[in-house]
C-alpha cells in the first residue's frame, strides 16, 4: 500500500488524474471503476479539463460504477448516472454505451446484480479501481457488520451513511434507504486501486482503515490485503501520515 499525503487540492486532483490518464493513455481500452460523492468531483473536473487540451482520450474506455441508490429514477438529480453523465461523461468522448451503472429501479433487483457480477466477471478484471471512504469506514456502500457480500448486492444504509447523504437532498426523509453495490470481493478483483481520502474529518477513519486491524467492521481496512494500492489524502485527512 503507497501512502501520499497531498498538500494542496490541485496536487491531490492532479496525482490522481495523472494515475488514470496514464493508464488510459498507455491502455487505450482500459476498464475503470468509478465512484461518486463529494470527493472525486475536483478529480473529474481535471479530467474534463485534460482531455479539452487534447491530453487524453476516453474514445476506447469502459466504465464500471461502484454502485446506485434503490427506488431514484436515471435522470433524478441525485442518482448516481446523473452525476456521472454531469460531473464526467457528458463533456469527454466516452461511448456512453460503455459506461455502465447498476440499475437501481430493475424490476428484479436480485437478478440485477447477479447480471452486472456476470457483466465484471465476463469484461473485467477492472484495471483501476477509484475509491473514496465513508465515515464509517464503508466503500461503495459496503457497510460494517459481522460479514460481508462478495458479490453485488442490495444493502440498506445505515442511518450514518444516510445522514451524511443528506446534504444532497431536501430532507433526511428523501435519502433512500437502500443501495445496489458492488461487493467486496469485486472490488478487490482490480488490478490496481486508487481509494482518494479528503477532509480532517476523515483522518481518523483513514488512519484507522489503512494501519488498524482488518475487519469487517471496517470494510476499507480489506484493502490492506489488495497488492497494490494507491491512497491519496489531503492535509486534512493525512494527519496521522505526516
Amino acid at each position: 500500500m503507497n501512502i501520499y499525503t497531498l498538500q494542496n487540492e490541485e496536487a491531490f486532483v492532479q496525482t490522481a488524474a495523472g494515475l488514470i490518464t496514464g493508464l488510459v493513455t498507455s491502455r487505450p481500452r482500459a476498464k475503470l471503476g468509478l465512484a461518486t460523492g463529494s470527493t472525486p468531483v475536483g478529480l473529474y473536473a481535471k479530467l474534463i479539463q485534460m482531455h479539452n487540451n487534447g491530453l487524453v482520450s476516453f474514445a476506447g474506455v469502459t466504465t464500471y460504477n461502484l454502485d446506485e441508490y434503490v427506488g431514484l429514477p436515471e435522470n433524478h438529480s441525485e442518482s448516481y448516472r446523473t452525476f456521472m453523465n454531469e460531473k464526467l461523461f457528458n463533456h469527454v468522448d466516452i461511448n456512453m454505451e460503455r459506461t455502465f451503472v447498476p440499475n437501481g429501479n430493475a424490476a428484479d433487483l436480485e437478478e440485477e446484480c447477479r447480471s452486472y457480477d456476470r457483466m465484471l466477471d465476463e469484461n473485467g478484471p477492472v484495471d483501476l479501481q477509484l475509491l473514496g471512504i465513508g465515515h464509517n469506514g464503508h466503500i461503495g456502500f459496503n457497510e460494517p457488520g459481522t460479514d460481508l457480500s462478495g458479490g453485488t448486492h442490495v444493502v440498506p444504509l445505515q442511518e450514518e451513511t444516510r445522514l451524511a447523504n443528506a446534504r444532497f437532498f431536501d430532507s433526511l426523509d428523501e435519502v433512500p434507504t437502500h443501495a445496489i453495490t458492488m461487493g467486496v470481493a469485486s472490488i478487490m478483483k482490480s488490478r490496481q486501486i486508487l481509494l482518494l481520502i479528503r477532509g480532517e474529518d476523515k483522518a481518523e477513519i483513514a488512519h484507522r482503515a489503512l494501519t488498524g486491524p482488518i475487519t469487517t467492521q471496517c470494510p476499507a481496512s480489506l484493502l490492506q490485503c489488495h497488492p497494490n494500492v494507491v491512497v491519496l489524502l489531503d492535509e486534512g485527512a493525512g494527519r496521522y501520515f505526516r
